[in-house]
């Protein structure tokens, strides 16, 4: 079966982001042709040899054991070897696979909740790109009826996980341990909010490493579906109750999969992703900052970058963006995401030392450099962007909303008269924000109004939801819009 053809018929969609569906429908047939497509197309153009390693991780989902062995059979039916490094964030994978030039999977729905899933793919040298998507669409694979039941499973049963191995874990720490002074954390009180997510261990191992005093908090069994861009009312809860009695200087967290942060400052107030993304900048160094349309446009305000490229919502785009960047000569260069998710093009030079590029998202950089920023500036993490100018964001999203049931609506802003479209947008947004000074059409649809506020509006690429981004001048304001906008997207259902 064509890998295009078995997207329409199973219902998990493939993208740059990798396989993404519900359970019931990835099963071992669909999870097993995922993976053979992408092997078969490292080997197809050159990319790996027969005989080769593919790494393999995965998530705290109840799903993730199963898919990681389809996996790995489809690794071995291809003609190589299936190496299984465990329960470790997807940065830890990622990391490994480029330090040995090796292709890896990740088994990882991130922050979606647990009843679906998905399998992220990593070329060599980083993550799958817009062609490589394409490239992996078209294979075509082998799926002998009598390998699998009725139901799509494996007719001889769940293979049994390869040996697990903890050298990519291991790896990972030591980036960061080998990197930061020794010392940089000392005196710090974090808490560490572990809930379900595979970075609790390597978070742990890496604060304390560099001397935080670190209490961990919130461990879950039941996986918990943290997104970070849209934080659940009752992860602000814990975070403001952990905090009021004044213990912490922060708390540190992150998604299912480890590549997406959250860090609140000693009140318990989580940092927006994208401001953390700029602190983490300012704090490495950067010559060059490429991230979505989406994010802060306190970025461009601070004046605090040389460069400066926007992009479509997606690491794939800041990954291509930033190695354009980097071909020119530039650097260091590095990226984030709205999330929080960072990304480096450059090594990082410090003091003798040197952080290997990491191009795809990341959650301990941000978490680690943040801390160590307010450490050395003698201020709490609340102060810590009080230099920035003061603009604030705010996202949140429909659940179940059909992705062409919003792709639809928003098309009908879309019609390449930018003049018609702003009139159209005004006839639904102008009550409530006034009148629309621009349109950008990058990634989804997004208006810039008279008055400095924008409101962002786009289908997620990962899940049936659409989502809306808002920006003002107060957090209060950005709040509100952002309420405004959720109101009139329910509106579109119907």
């Amino acid at each position: 079966m064509r890998i295009s053809d078995l997207m329409s018929r199973s219902g998990v969609k493939f993208g740059t982001s990798g396989a993404r569906g519900r359970v019931v429908d990835m099963t071992d047939r669909v999870c097993y042709a995922y993976a053979r497509g992408f092997v078969d197309y490292l080997i197809a153009g050159g990319a790996v040899q027969s005989g080769a390693a593919v790494g393999i991780a995965g998530d705290f989902r109840p799903s993730s054991a199963r898919i990681i062995a389809a996996c790995a059979r489809a690794v071995t039916a291809a003609g190589c070897v299936p190496r299984y490094f465990g329960r470790i964030p997807t940065p830890a994978l990622a990391a490994y696979g480029i330090e040995s030039a090796m292709p890896t999977m990740m088994v990882t729905g991130s922050h979606i909740p647990d009843d679906r899933n998905g399998i992220k793919f990593n070329l060599p040298s980083g993550e799958i790109l817009k062609e490589d998507e394409a490239g992996i669409r078209a294979r075509d694979v082998d799926l002998p009826d009598e390998w699998f039941d009725a139901h799509g499973a494996f007719a001889d049963g769940v293979p049994d996980l390869p040996p697990e191995e903890r050298a990519a874990y291991d790896a990972y720490v030591a980036r960061f341990l080998d990197f930061f002074p020794s010392d940089c954390l000392a005196g710090l009180r974090i808490g560490l909010y572990e809930h379900s997510s595979v970075m609790r261990e390597a978070a742990y191992a890496v604060l304390t490493g560099l001397g935080a005093d670190v209490e961990r908090l919130g461990f879950s069994e039941t996986f918990i579906p943290v997104d970070t861009e849209a934080i659940r009312p009752e992860d602000d809860a814990l975070a403001r109750d952990w905090c009021a009695d004044g213990r912490f200087d922060a708390l540190v967290s992150a998604d299912g999969d480890g590549d997406r942060p959250l860090v609140a400052d000693e009140h318990g107030r989580w940092l927006r992703g994208d401001i953390a993304g700029i602190l983490c900048a300012r704090a490495l160094g950067a010559a060059a900052v490429v991230t979505p349309v989406s994010s802060n446009t306190a970025l461009e305000r601070s004046g605090w970058f040389p460069r400066v490229v926007r992009t479509r919502i997606g690491s794939p785009y800041v990954v291509a963006a930033m190695q354009a960047l980097s071909a020119r000569g530039v650097s260091p260069v590095v990226g984030y995401e709205a999330n929080g998710g960072f990304l480096t093009d450059s090594e990082i030079l410090r003091d003798g030392k040197r952080l290997a590029p990491l191009p795809t998202r990341d959650a301990v950089i941000v978490a680690v450099a943040v801390l160590a920023a307010a450490k050395t500036a003698g201020k709490p993490v609340s102060a810590l962007a009080d230099d920035l100018p003061m603009r604030f964001t705010y996202s949140d999203r429909i659940k179940d909303f059909p992705v062409e049931v919003s792709g639809e609506r928003l098309r009908r802003f879309a019609t390449g008269d930018e003049a018609a479209d702003r009139r159209a947008l005004e006839v639904v947004f102008a009550d409530h924000f006034g009148p629309i000074e621009s349109v950008d059409h990058t990634d989804g649809v997004r208006m810039g109004f008279a008055n400095g506020e924008i409101a962002h509006l786009r289908p997620s690429g990962n899940a049936p939801e659409l989502r809306a981004y808002t920006e003002a001048a107060t957090a209060e304001r950005a709040r509100e819009m952002n309420a405004l906008c959720m109101e009139i997207l329910r509106g579109w259902r119907q």
